[in-house]
């Protein structure tokens, strides 16, 4: 940790110099914002993305004291609202939500319309959550192990469905699949809702999805958690055993954080992650996030860059041992 920090102090002080000397980086500092600001969440409204961009816009507003608008960008399993921000004006005034399936998708894409890593610029973490491995109340399986068992016993009859090929909550059950042994059969859907609806009538048999959507529904006996993907059992349902109990070093944990467009000026990005890392601070920020299954978790720009990368050829390992066709 020291020498990372180390690392970090020396970056900053190599920038130092650059930003004083570029004329009017004080000026772009002190006038943004200019007018209202747009967050695009690469989802449909309604699913756990929407419930978390919703949640920063209306503390980012209260913060920057304009509006922030969550403008809702859906498709190609969120390439598409990513490639309108990384083609954006790069003034600070379209923001990007950026989840889990960032990397996901950037590793699954195979001729994408932008760069991940270059063509949009990390601001801030927002939180960090892992995954419920769902199936309906009225389900045989009462843990993993039965659910295992009975898949290698019967390659190919068991299905699980996401929200679209690519998605995380694809690459995460595919993980599980090669590691477990066992060829549960994907059946993609056009969200999670969707996704948790066909779980629920019987028409699929389990369902990796994030605490947003799963927590009410397990809750209220709708839904049963076989197992959560973190290394540990959560706080919030510590009966529920993690995955890697029976999976040993399985672990897949799914973010939210904010990106920008790149080339946008860096004192505007830096004035984002001071705003974004005082609203994770607040008390009711905290609960909140917490509510829906996650761990507060604020970062900086180059810390949040670095885990993406790491998140991404984690991903591009899935898709290569797994052998999905890139897209």
């Amino acid at each position: 940790m020291n020498a990372v920090r180390k690392i970090l102090c020396m970056v900053a002080l190599a920038a130092g110099p650059l930003l004083g000397a570029w004329p009017g980086a004080a000026a772009w500092a002190q006038g943004y914002p200019t007018r209202s600001v747009t967050l695009v969440c690469p989802f449909p409204p309604g699913g756990s993305a929407d419930i978390m961009a919703r949640l920063v816009a209306q503390k980012l507003a209260e913060s920057l004291g304009v509006p922030v608008v969550v403008e809702n960008k859906a498709g190609a399993g969120s390439a598409v609202g990513s490639t309108y921000v990384a083609k954006a004006k790069p003034d600070g005034h379209t923001l990007l939500l950026i989840t889990g399936a960032y990397p996901a998708q950037a590793a699954l894409t195979l001729n994408p319309q932008f760069d991940a890593l270059r063509d949009i610029s990390m601001v801030s973490m927002v939180t960090a959550y892992p995954f419920f491995i769902n199936v309906a109340n009225e389900s045989r399986y009462r843990s993993v192990a039965d659910l295992i068992a009975d898949a290698r016993a019967n390659p190919g009859k068991l299905n699980y469905s996401t929200a679209g090929v690519g998605s995380i909550h694809h690459l995460a059950s595919e993980l599980f699949n090669a590691m477990a042994g066992t060829e549960i059969v994907h059946i993609p859907t056009k969200g999670g809702n969707q996704a948790l609806t066909e779980l629920m009538a019987g028409r699929i048999d389990l369902l990796f999805e994030a605490p947003t959507l799963s927590l009410p529904f397990i809750r209220s006996g709708k839904l049963r958690a076989l197992a959560v993907t973190s290394p540990a059992r959560g706080k919030g349902l510590p009966d529920v055993p993690a995955l890697a109990e029976t999976l040993p070093g399985y672990e897949v944990s799914s973010f939210i954080g904010v990106g920008v467009t790149a080339g946008t000026p860096a004192p505007i990005i830096a004035q984002l992650n001071r705003e974004i890392r005082k609203i994770i601070e607040q008390p009711d920020t905290v609960r909140r996030l917490t509510e829906l299954g996650g761990e507060p978790q604020s970062s900086s720009a180059e810390e949040m860059q670095r885990y993406v990368e790491q998140v991404l050829r984690k991903w591009r390992g899935v898709i290569e041992a797994r052998k999905i066709e890139r897209q």
